[in-house]
């Protein structure tokens, strides 16, 4: 076994010579500043999905205009849609104000639950163009962006749980 190793260190040219003074030091601000960078890339990445999925909910349903929408059925019904819309792009807008480490997995969750959801409203968009004004479609469209705000609304209760501190934990009787 010792002839092995032996033989193994003469046969490679292994740099034994100590590091330059202050190697250590160079070697702990380089550490240092990939870590920082891997936070900031992160954060980035997680502000550029969320517009990219806003810009999608608005391209989507802008590219819907040309078919039959909930809007278009009635004055009341456009103004339905137009209550749920802004109300929903104001809670994603919270959403987003609210995302750090602790909350990522439950806003990204609750985000795949709302594009579920655009995509089953886009279905109800097709069934209107194809079988007209029928009121079960309507009912399932409006319930469809009620159930988005339901999604945001209990996302948000849940990240307010996580953000208030455990009272019943840190409190002392007397």
């Amino acid at each position: 076994m010792e002839d092995k190793l032996h033989q193994f260190f003469s046969e490679n040219d292994f740099d034994f010579q100590t590091p330059n003074a202050g190697h250590i030091k160079r070697f702990e601000r380089r550490l240092n500043q990939t870590q920082k960078q891997n936070n900031i890339s992160w954060k980035w990445l997680s502000v550029a999905a969320s517009v990219v999925l806003i810009f999608g909910f608005w391209l989507g349903s802008n590219h819907q205009k040309r078919q039959l929408d909930l809007a278009d059925i009635s004055p009341k019904m456009e103004e339905v849609q137009s209550y749920f819309v802004s109300t929903i792009y104001q809670e994603i807008k919270t959403l987003e104000k609210n995302r750090n480490l602790d909350t990522e997995n439950i806003i990204e969750h609750a985000l795949e639950e709302l594009e579920e959801l655009e995509d089953n409203y886009q279905v109800f968009v097709k069934d209107l163009n194809k079988n007209g004004n029928q009121k079960r479609i309507i009912s399932a469209m409006i319930k469809n962006y009620q159930r988005r705000l339901d999604v945001l609304e209990n996302t948000l209760q849940l990240i307010e749980k996580i953000k208030e501190p455990k009272l019943l934990d840190n409190e002392i009787y007397i």
